[in-house]
């Protein structure tokens, strides 16, 4: 791969299209959080439940006064490319795209959550591993420096809380759409390794606990109406709380996918990615049905 990566966007429906593009060539990009060395050729737009139509002509209006060539056309969007970033805000067309990109041999990110639920995140898994593409997916949540600080404090929690929005998705699950900001540190924090997860609902929201096999203890509040992002970890007899700044939330989770584009290298595993699928599909379940859900990744 050259020294700029030449980078497709497959999908308009969120506003991350316009926060990654900005980030690599806005021209109202602040100094410093510009991210050299990517370019955004084309983006691919089409409808979903998740944006109006006069919301993707703005979007579009906005790209190509930045130099992004925009397409309804899936081959002419992924010709001209090093890597392909999968910015579908509505995760039920994450499995068909994916498995469009899939035999191009090129890398892949997927903006979260990886899929709609765990059966297409897990078939997701499946391709990527028999075709040999490189796959990264995440939120920016994860790359945040407040997490990573407070993680570098208390590398092996015994316990973690994390807070943020539950959401209100135009169409499938709120809790998979918007919960897996809170639910991606939780998994950042603990690790792999949850049993089981308990979900307590009110006017406020949920409140997700997770059960670990080892007993470890994780709690995931998700709240109606509040847009704010944070936690604690405690282990080893100390604790370390943390608030993230959402300032610099994208330019960091760039900066990661960047150097997963240029060397084949994410910061997390795709276990990691399928276990954070597994905590959002079981808490789905747990908010509808009220019972506990055994996680099975």
């Amino acid at each position: 791969m050259s020294a700029i990566t030449k980078v497709a966007l497959v999908g308009l429906d969120t506003s991350h299209s316009v926060d990654f593009i900005r980030l690599m060539q806005g021209t109202d990009c602040p100094p410093d959080q510009k991210i050299t060395g990517m370019l955004a050729t084309a983006c691919m737009r089409f409808d979903t439940p998740f944006q109006s139509k006069e919301g993707l002509d703005d979007r579009q209006k906005i790209l190509e006064s930045w130099g992004v060539k925009v397409t309804t056309h899936f081959e002419e969007c992924v010709a001209d490319c090093d890597a392909i970033m999968l910015t579908i805000n509505d995760p039920a067309f994450h499995l068909e795209y994916f498995t469009k990109c899939a035999s191009l041999g090129k890398p892949i990110f997927m903006d979260k959550p990886l899929a709609d639920t765990l059966a297409n995140g897990k078939a997701i898994s499946a391709l990527a591993a028999a075709k040999g593409v490189k796959v990264m997916s995440s939120s920016s949540l994860r790359h945040t420096s407040a997490l990573l600080e407070a993680c570098a404090a208390i590398p092996t929690p015994a316990q973690a809380t994390t807070f943020g929005p539950l959401g209100k998705a135009p169409a499938g699950s709120s809790i998979v759409w918007y919960g897996v900001h809170a639910f991606e540190m939780l998994e950042r924090a603990m690790g792999r390794g949850a049993a089981n997860l308990t979900v307590y609902r009110d006017k406020a929201g949920a409140v997700c606990t997770v059960a670990y096999a080892d007993g470890r203890r994780g709690v995931v509040e998700l709240a109606e109406g509040n847009y704010s992002y944070g936690g604690a970890l405690r282990g080893d007899g100390k604790a370390a709380a943390f608030v993230v700044d959402m300032r610099f939330a994208s330019s960091k989770q760039l900066q990661d996918i960047q150097t997963f584009f240029q060397t084949g290298t994410a910061p997390l595993t795709f276990d990691d990615t399928l276990e954070v699928m597994a905590l959002l599909d079981a808490a789905q379940h747990a908010f509808t049905t009220g019972k506990t859900v055994t996680i099975n990744v």
